[in-house]
């Protein structure tokens, strides 16, 4: 009975610590990301750019603005 308890409260902690780590990881990933935004708005250097940087492969925004040779420029739809 005690094994048992030790396992699942072992369990427990190994899944939340790693729940909390990957959170921190992604939360801080993207802290960084948008202090580097705002350091090459402040640069004159195209955010869509930095963005880009930190875009997985299947992103279709960053697709489409390495296709144009970056003078690719998002429409707001009115």
């Amino acid at each position: 009975m005690n094994f048992d308890t030790t396992l699942v409260v072992c369990a427990a902690i190994i899944l939340f610590v790693s729940v909390v780590g990957i959170s921190s990881f992604h939360i801080n990933d993207r802290i960084l990301m948008s202090k580097n935004v705002d350091a090459a708005i402040s640069k004159g250097i195209d955010p869509l750019a930095v963005r880009c940087a930190y875009a997985r492969e299947n992103d279709v925004v960053c697709v489409a603005f390495a296709a144009s040779g970056g003078n690719f420029v998002l429409q707001s739809k009115k």
